[in-house]
């Protein structure tokens, strides 16, 4: 309901702006604009990372190396600006995204068979509602000075097991609830060809929480290998998060 209430806000302040505005790339009269990039995140995967530690303590004896913490995601993004005008000298962007960031850990662990590797991954996607307000410092170059976002984010989390032979054993989870948050940041924008091509960098803080994790037949992901206990805080919290993209204007 959040969510929904936040894109009708976008879209009345899009009509609201675009009946006002004194210029107007990107957008509704003349431009629909897309873009396209990287996108890292990081984020605090608590419940995890104490079953990691658990894992590592429990088989220290039979593991090459332990495996790591997660905590740092990298992907991409890719979305739409409804449209970018400028208002009395500055610029007001509404804007949709989806992005979808993974990270990837493993080691090996040996018993009297052979050497096992396991690799675990976390993939996080989000979907985005935004708005960004920002001001010209040069002809080319602009200030975003705020740029804030709803995200609705969902997680999935596969644990493989690649033993010796032909055999792999694959459990995978997903949120049992999706998150609402939230992302706020600055960053610049460059304009290499005006209206039409332009360069975007973002950096800023992004919130967000994943509860219960569930498998397909309603297995829950459990706070260590040998617990039944479910585990509650898969992700805690958000954390830092930077984006560089390519923006495109395309005529109408």
């Amino acid at each position: 309901m959040l969510f929904l209430k936040f894109a009708l806000l976008v879209c009345f302040i899009a009509i609201s702006t675009n009946s006002n505005a004194q210029t107007l790339g990107f957008g509704c009269l003349g431009f629909v604009g897309g873009y396209a990039g990287f996108t890292y995140q990081q984020y605090n995967p608590k419940g995890l990372n104490e079953y990691i530690n658990s894992f590592n303590l429990n088989n220290a004896d039979s593991l090459s190396s332990p495996m790591s913490k997660f905590g740092q995601a990298q992907g991409y993004r890719f979305g739409i600006n409804f449209f970018r005008a400028n208002v009395k000298g500055f610029i007001l962007t509404t804007k949709g995204f989806y992005q979808s960031v993974t990270e990837n850990n493993q080691t090996q662990i040996n018993s009297y068979a052979g050497a096992s590797t396991i690799i675990n991954q976390i993939q996080l996607t989000n979907w985005g509602l935004g708005i960004d307000l920002g001001t010209i410092i040069t002809g080319a170059l602009s200030w975003k000075v705020i740029d804030a976002a709803l995200i609705y984010t969902n997680a999935s989390y596969t644990n493989t097991t690649n033993s010796p032979g032909p055999t792999s054993v694959i459990y995978k989870y997903n949120s049992e609830n999706p998150s609402i948050g939230y992302s706020v940041g600055t960053g610049f924008i460059l304009d290499v060809i005006e209206n039409y091509i332009s360069l975007e960098g973002t950096a800023g803080y992004s919130a967000f929480s994943i509860g219960k994790m569930k498998s397909v037949d309603g297995t829950e992901l459990a706070v260590s290998e040998n617990s039944k206990v479910s585990m509650k805080n898969f992700i805690s919290n958000g954390g830092f998060n930077a984006a560089i993209q390519l923006n495109f204007g395309f005529p109408l």
